[in-house]
């Protein structure tokens, strides 16, 4: 017994041995395991904190890069339009000078032979500022957007742009857009606004020069319309008229010739009176318009008659086209067409000089497309001075068909729409056509 009570308890002592070392082996292998774990772990999140540091970095990289080149746009974006602006404004004194030098020279063939004061001269050609603005600033657009990308071009700086990478319609064709549509808006509003208040101004100076010295509508040996009344002027001398033949009606529509001999011109001498003409030797003839064989014969020593304003200005009628702006012109179109009645080519005139309002300011947007097609086709070689030429070439052109438009539209009574907006068709196709021309090149 006590031998098998010894084996017992050295089997139990030996169970307890291993299943000691078995837990202590369990556990150093648990332990081994979850440090491995744990380092599987820590690598895996150092590697995720490395892919974000790597994205970050590379969308930072991106949006330096982002930054630099739309810097870089912008600079040459700013540079382009100060080009663009500088040449504009240049070509623009260049024309203004001659749209104004043209209108002195028909102020002074027309109004500084009438004697007429040199302050009311000057006045006038004041308020015809309006025009000349209104017409130079397509003109400019065109050569000096022209100019300034020809000579770019020559100097190879367009290359360069597309060197660099840079989108040459989106570089180009952006500040050139921008800028013909601020140029068409401002010219827009002096056509719109300033041109009408120019002409009213013009027709009321006209009216205060008239009545403060008369004699400038009287001009030696010389037939002058004055709405219903005419008037044949013998040789003058000063304020005096050697012989003088007046043609007008009466209050019952016969007609009447007034004849005088030495005749002496002055201002009126009450209100609403615009010049009074004292006669000498002055015979009167009516001829009765229901019985042509019947007339009445008067004669004087002296006679003195008064000419108001409704004679020698027509202020009953009421104001021309280019007195009203675009919202009053549409305003009165539409009630002509409304009431009918009305002459079709009465309509057709005020159609015409609504539609001129748009069409010539916004002639500049049409303009400023048409200038980088030509200039990168034609201005390789010298194409600041090829701008300048083909600018101005096309400028006529363009004035020509505006010119002529007008003048069939008024005489011809063609449609004023179709007319007006024909140039600007026209140089809008064109650049159309020069565009997928320096495309293709």
């Amino acid at each position: 017994m006590d031998g098998k009570d010894n084996a017992l308890e050295e089997l139990l002592r030996l169970a307890q041995e291993t299943k000691g070392r078995a837990r202590l082996f369990c556990q150093g292998l648990f332990q081994k395991l979850l440090q491995k774990i744990l380092k599987h772990k820590k690598i895996r999140l150092l590697k995720d904190k490395a892919a974000g540091y790597c994205a970050k970095a590379k969308r930072k990289w991106i949006a330096l890069k982002f930054y630099r080149r739309q810097n870089k746009d912008k600079k040459l974006t700013r540079y382009i339009v100060k080009q663009l602006l500088l040449y504009f404004f240049v070509m623009y004194l260049f024309f203004f000078l001659i749209f104004f030098v043209n209108q002195i020279m028909l102020f002074m063939k027309q109004l500084l032979g009438k004697r007429i004061p040199i302050v009311d001269a000057m006045k006038l050609m004041f308020y015809s500022l309006p025009f000349v603005i209104a017409q130079s600033a397509p003109f400019a657009t065109l050569t000096g957007f022209l100019m300034c990308l020809g000579r770019m071009n020559t100097d190879n700086e367009i290359l360069i742009f597309k060197a660099s990478g840079c989108n040459l319609r989106k570089l180009l064709l952006k500040p050139i857009a921008v800028l013909g549509v601020i140029i068409s808006i401002f010219s827009f509003f002096v056509n719109d606004y300033l041109l009408p208040l120019g002409t009213s101004k013009t027709r009321e100076q006209l009216r205060k020069s008239i009545a403060s010295n008369p004699t400038m509508e009287v001009e030696a040996q010389s037939v002058k319309r004055l709405n219903d009344t005419s008037v044949v002027f013998g040789n003058v001398s000063d304020k005096d008229v050697s012989d003088l033949l007046l043609l007008d009606y009466d209050e019952s529509g016969n007609q009447r010739f007034i004849v005088a001999g030495k005749t002496h011109v002055d201002s009126g001498a009450y209100k609403g009176v615009s010049m009074r003409f004292d006669m000498n030797d002055a015979t009167v003839i009516v001829l009765d318009r229901s019985k042509p064989s019947d007339f009445d014969l008067l004669k004087s020593k002296t006679m003195s008659l008064h000419l108001f304003e409704s004679t020698v200005f027509n202020f009953e009628r009421s104001l021309s086209p280019a007195e009203l702006t675009s919202f009053d012109l549409g305003k009165r179109i539409g009630k002509m067409k409304k009431e009918g009645g009305h002459d079709p080519r009465e309509i057709n005139m005020n159609v015409l000089e609504y539609n001129k309002k748009f069409s010539l300011p916004f002639g500049s947007l049409f303009f400023a497309f048409l200038a980088m097609p030509l200039a990168l086709l034609f201005g390789k070689v010298n194409g600041q001075t090829i701008g300048l030429v083909v600018g101005i070439f096309i400028s006529f052109l363009y004035w020509a068909m505006m010119t002529v438009g007008i003048q069939l539209g008024y005489r011809n009574g063609l449609n004023g729409f179709f007319l007006m907006w024909l140039p600007n068709t026209v140089v809008g196709l064109s650049a159309f056509l020069f565009y997928l021309g320096a495309r293709k090149k």
